[in-house]
């Protein structure tokens, strides 16, 4: 996603077993492209963490919360949402202990300067809290296909559409369904 790391230095008690520490703050993060939507941050999201030590391994677990902007995918008008997202990551204090029973992809490896940038695992967490969709309301009634008409603001003067009608308009093999198969 490119934006500017979030790095915190881990002070020295951290790497005792079993010690933990709280931090607080906040990250700006921008917008975040998920397929066609585009999901506008403009206040800089908040995150509450914990970072424990496990005993070879830091757990970094926690959350972040913010309020993003989008455009609904049916009805085209601006709605904003508050994403909720659960952080979580894990970093090997000593490269050369491994856990065998991880993939590569489930842990990274502290650096030597004791820094770990938050920015990844923060837009991770949000990313997977996006809809795939974005709508206003899980309900939307989305654009009158005839006139354009924003039905979650009612009505419209159009005919309505049988489903019949509906069905043939959305299937691309409805053509085939008089096909004869006999000769």
């Amino acid at each position: 996603m490119g934006r500017e790391p979030l790095h915190l230095l881990l002070p020295q008690e951290l790497f005792a077993t079993a010690e933990s520490i709280h931090f607080d703050g906040d990250y700006r993060i921008g917008a975040i492209n998920r397929g066609v939507d585009v999901y506008e941050f403009r206040e800089p999201v908040r995150y509450h963490i914990d970072i424990t030590n496990t005993g070879g391994a830091l757990l970094v677990a926690g959350e972040v919360e913010g309020e993003a902007a989008s455009i609904c995918g049916r009805c085209l008008e601006p709605f904003t949402m508050h994403v909720d997202a659960e952080v979580e990551g894990y970093y090997l204090i000593d490269a050369e202990v491994r856990d065998d029973e991880r993939e590569d992809d489930e842990f990274e490896i502290l650096p030597p300067d004791h820094k770990i940038d938050l920015a990844p695992l923060l837009d991770q967490a949000i990313l997977l809290e996006l809809p795939l969709v974005a709508l206003c309301k899980a309900d939307c009634l989305g654009l009158c296909p005839t006139c354009g008409k924003n039905l979650n603001e009612g009505a419209c003067a159009c005919a309505p559409v049988s489903d019949d009608a509906f069905q043939k308009a959305n299937n691309p093999f409805s053509a085939l369904k008089n096909l004869s198969f006999e000769e």
